[in-house]
């Protein structure tokens, strides 16, 4: 029983880790100059992504090709630019990010 909590522990422990270190990476590669988690910044709250694509199956994919590639006219006139910095990779990380708020 005792391990069965400490591995719980534990997995919590490095979910808790990934969600800050996702944070980190949205903060380093400047994402948090035009959103925030909670409210609409420059572009729209990572909450209110979340939940338009929620259910969506492309969602990830087409998240993705946005944050490397930039686009605009889904959340008004502003224009996400394009994130030549980020990596397929990171961008792939940083969208499930998004999508779990």
């Amino acid at each position: 029983m005792k391990r069965i909590l400490l591995l719980g522990c534990a997995v919590l422990a490095l979910a808790s880790n990934a969600a800050l270190a996702n944070a980190d990476l949205a903060k380093a590669k400047n994402c948090l100059a035009c959103h925030s988690v909670a409210n609409k910044v420059i572009g729209p709250a990572f909450k209110d992504v979340a939940a338009k694509y929620s259910g969506q199956k492309d969602a990830e994919a087409k998240l993705v090709t946005k944050v490397i590639k930039g686009g605009s006219g889904v959340w008004g006139t502003a224009v996400m630019p394009a994130n030549p910095q980020v990596s397929e990779a990171e961008a792939h990380t940083l969208v499930k990010w998004v999508l779990a708020q």
